[in-house]
């Protein structure tokens, strides 16, 4: 609870978020898409409007971890999208629960499910690991680096084939993290005999990826610094990686992070986003559920996990939101435990709910019915595409004002939505803060409906190719409407 206090007073005070000070030199945005996750773009919000976070819609259960190999403690999940397939791994292990002590009924093996729409799963018959006598399981590795294996489809152009599939794994006591490569994402070996990264306590879901805008590998782990805290490193060719350094955090870190799920967002890799496990430690005991797993571990009964959300454009400094990102929910579907609500490592875009409207962006969250249960299910949550933080104005109206911006391209665009009786006008101003000619407030067209993508317009059209390259501030005037996001193109 100590740090949840110390920052929390602050950080309400500050109403979600310190506004980023004046700068003289223009950010060069080009035609990439700009998201509010951070507040990088902001120069000041006026009148009624605010960031908001936004929370993902809870769906379908879209797959139990039921099998004996993947138990009731089944956890540390990657999804990605790969061609016409998803892919997922999870971590699978039993935990007896039954008598007054906890005990790990075997091993700790990694698995594999795909799917065709990221929706309905299926568990395919490796036959490559034996469990219990028989290789009729979908185990993809069992040896050093079960605790915590982490795949990725490396984007890296001069990626050997044999090493087209990545992977980190492992745990202190067997190390540190282990490098492993796979041709097909399915058949594993390891790199290298020796741990390629030893500084670290590694006992959570340690990831890494090929950070292209870096033109470098990016891996994230755990360790301990006033609790569980991450730390990064970087390497060339995913063997050799420079000295580790703990993250640092904006406005502070508001609980532990017990994992850290950070990833570059498709749609804007110069954005890191990370979804975190936060670990909340003694906050007592809400059902009859929480007792009997604290009579065989206290903080399994009496500690509790739910889903954050934080952002960075450096990779070290990350602006960390105070609210949730996925709450734990109704207490009677045995969220409220240590080790239910982690979300999985990867976002992926899926068919929307709605017929005809755009794709959604879905993320899963663990679900702890598992501990007296078969095993533990994974709930599918979904959010609008770039829905991650919006700004947003009640009818009556509020601003947003740009940093001064160098953009390329002749076309404006946003992700938006609003009321049948809410609106958006954008002004376009020059470094002194006056309306260029034909852009201003008076003279834009006023916007209105929900889309991902929609140009904006003046009275003269929507063509901006005249202002590419000079210094430009964009006036956002919001009535019941959430801006989530912009591009120029």
């Amino acid at each position: 609870m100590t740090l949840l206090i110390r920052f929390l007073l602050p950080a309400v005070l500050s109403a979600v978020l310190a506004l980023p000070s004046a700068q003289a030199d223009p950010i060069r945005i080009g035609s990439r898409l700009e998201l509010f996750v951070d507040g990088h773009v902001i120069e000041n919000l006026t009148s009624g409007a605010r960031l908001r976070l936004h929370r993902p819609t809870p769906r379908e259960i879209a797959i139990v971890l039921d099998a004996p190999w993947e138990g009731n403690n089944s956890n540390y999940v990657t999804v990605f999208r790969d061609g016409s397939v998803y892919r997922m791994y999870y971590r699978g292990r039993q935990m007896d629960l039954s008598g007054d002590k906890l005990k790990f009924v075997h091993g700790q093996v990694y698995c594999y499910a795909e799917s065709t729409d990221g929706i309905h799963w299926n568990k395919p018959n490796l036959g490559l690991f034996e469990f219990q006598g028989s290789k009729k399981n979908n185990i993809i590795w069992n040896r050093e680096g079960s605790h915590n294996f982490a795949p990725f489809k490396d984007a890296n152009p001069d990626a050997a084939p044999e090493a087209r599939y990545k992977a980190l794994g492992g745990i202190k006591s067997e190390g540190g993290l282990y490098a492993f490569q796979s041709s097909d994402g399915i058949r594993w070996s390891k790199m290298r005999e020796e741990p390629v990264v030893t500084d670290g306590y590694f006992d959570s879901q340690n990831l890494a990826f090929w950070d292209a805008e870096r033109r470098e590998y990016r891996e994230y782990h755990r360790e301990f610094r006033e609790g569980r805290d991450i730390m990064t490193s970087t390497s060339s060719d995913f063997l050799d990686w420079t000295e580790p350094a703990f993250l640092k955090y904006s406005p502070g870190r508001l609980t532990e992070l017990y994992t850290n799920q950070v990833t570059p967002y498709h749609r804007a890799p110069h954005v890191l986003l990370g979804f975190p496990t936060r670990y909340i430690a003694g906050r007592g005991l809400l059902t009859p559920f929480n007792e009997r797993l604290a009579r065989v571990s206290k903080r399994y009964g009496a500690d509790y996990t739910d889903g954050g959300f934080m952002a960075s454009r450096d990779r070290e400094t990350f602006k960390v939101w105070g609210e949730a990102f996925i709450r734990p929910g109704p207490i009677e579907e045995g969220r409220w435990s240590y080790g239910a609500n982690y979300q999985n490592w990867g976002l992926i875009e899926t068919k929307p709910a709605l017929e005809g409207a755009p794709n959604e962006l879905s993320i899963y969250a663990t679900e702890g019915d598992g501990w007296e249960g078969p095993g533990i299910s994974l709930r599918r949550y979904t959010l609008r595409i770039d829905g991650f933080v919006s700004v947003e104005a009640p009818l009556s109206g509020g601003a947003l004002l740009t940093k001064p911006l160098l953009f390329d391209g002749k076309e404006l665009v946003i992700n938006f939505s609003t009321s049948a009786a809410g609106s958006i006008r954008v002004e376009m101003q020059d470094g002194k803060g006056r309306p260029f000619d034909g852009f201003s407030l008076a003279d834009s067209i006023e916007i209105y409906g929900d889309s991902i993508e929609r140009p904006v317009a003046w009275k003269q059209g929507a063509d901006v190719g005249s202002l590419a390259g000079k210094d430009v501030r964009l006036l956002f005037e919001l009535k019941d409407a959430d801006l989530f996001s912009f591009r120029f193109r």
